[in-house]
């Protein structure tokens, strides 16, 4: 029993008590049997048991909407903050196999938030690049280009 307590504990730790609440309801009310971990884990969706839309849908609500974005009258604030930390430009002038990744990423932030009980109007960080790219000196550019300029013989 203690191991079986210890398993549900290390697959669940990730989730609040509510969200955890919520989706053993569910799942009992689904279901003729009592639910094992994988059918509680399976519907401790955030956004799901929160009664918000998935990424999905919540993606292409940002982007079918009008401008001006604050005025629209969003499902639910979260879709808003979300398109704005995604930058709005990025998202209309982007094709969806790349926006989308970033839109979903602020979208789960932001739902994370929603379920510790976070306000969401604040700003969320951009993720960091892949490469940092920091220039040279001008006289470390300088010496380079003379150094590539005897290698080649000039």
């Amino acid at each position: 029993m203690n191991m079986a307590k210890r398993l549900w504990s290390r697959l669940l730790g990730e989730y609040s008590p509510e969200v955890i609440m919520r989706a053993a309801e569910k799942s009992v009310k689904e279901s003729t049997f009592l639910p094992n971990v994988h059918e509680v884990l399976a519907r401790c969706d955030i956004a799901d048991t929160l009664g918000l839309p998935t990424a999905y849908a919540a993606y292409v609500e940002a982007c079918r909407a009008p401008s001006p974005k604050k005025e629209f009258n969003w499902s639910h604030p979260a879709i808003y903050f979300a398109g704005r930390a995604s930058d709005w430009f990025f998202l209309a002038n982007t094709p969806e196999e790349h926006a989308f990744p970033v839109y979903q990423r602020n979208y789960e932030i932001l739902l994370k938030r929603i379920q510790n009980g976070e306000e969401i109007e604040l700003d969320i960080p951009k993720a960091l690049p892949q490469e940092v790219i920091i220039p040279l000196a001008r006289e470390e550019q300088q010496q380079r280009l003379q150094d590539l300029k005897k290698l080649l013989g000039n």
